[in-house]
This record gives structure tokens, sequence and C-alpha cells, in this order.
């Protein structure tokens, strides 16, 4: 049984990217360095977690996801959520991140989405076996 996107709340703000692929590896290692406070955590668009909320799981799984308790977040603006929840100066790089257009940002991220395979290869390992918390299944 699916459950609501609010089910997630326990787990507070917790970003969803494709499991198979570096450059989303390479994404959450940033996150993992630069989120002092351990705000967010992470779990692959094909774990369980995603699967037990009530969301449409992207088709080509190039969409990271991020969900907090203000919303659900894609592409580009999942990206500007992330640092927004990571606080510090990173809330201030979101804040001028915004003022882009949001077309234009998300095209920008669909270019890159679209060659990250090509570009940066499929993931090569785990990540950070120090950081297991902050992983959802």
């Amino acid at each position: 049984m699916k459950g609501e996107p609010t089910a997630i709340g326990n787990h507070g703000t917790v970003l969803f990217y494709d499991g198979d692929c570096g450059l989303c590896h390479r994404c959450v290692a940033w996150f993992l360095k630069h989120d002092r406070r351990k705000n967010v955590r992470f779990a692959p668009l094909q774990g369980e977690t995603y699967a037990n909320l009530d969301l449409e799981r992207p088709a080509d799984l190039s969409t990271m996801v991020l969900l907090d308790p203000r919303g659900l977040w894609t592409e580009s603006s999942a990206v500007l959520a992330g640092l927004r929840a990571i606080g510090g100066g990173w809330r201030g790089l979101a804040a001028i991140g915004a003022l882009v257009p949001k077309f234009i940002r998300n095209a920008i991220y669909r270019f890159v989405a679209s060659r990250r395979i090509g570009w940066f290869g499929p993931a090569d390992g785990c990540l950070l076996p120090g950081e297991a918390s902050r992983f959802l299944p």
C-alpha cells in the first residue's frame, strides 16, 4: 500500500536520485560534504522508500526529486530546495538561482541530465559508508 507524501515527514528532507548514475552519486557526495547540519537524507528513485510514496516515478530517472515539509520539488527546483535545506551561504546561492526563470533553469538541467551517463559514466560503488544512517532504502 502506498503512503501519502507526508509519510516521509519522519525523515525530514529527502533527496531522491538515480542510484545508477555517476553524476547523481557525485551530487549526493557533494551534499553529504556540505550539509554539516545533516538536514538532508538520501534515497534512490529505484528504492523502496520512493516506491512506498504515492508519487509517480520519473520515466527516465534523470529527474532529481526532493521532498521536504514545504512540498515536492523536481529538476532545477529540487537542486535549489536542496541548497536551501543545507543552509548557510548555500541558501543565498539558491536565492540567486531562483532569479533565473524556471524554464531556463530546467532547460539547462535537462541538457545535462540527458548526457549525464555519457559524461560521467555509471555509478561506481557505494557512497561514504560512514554516512549510512543518512540513506533510506
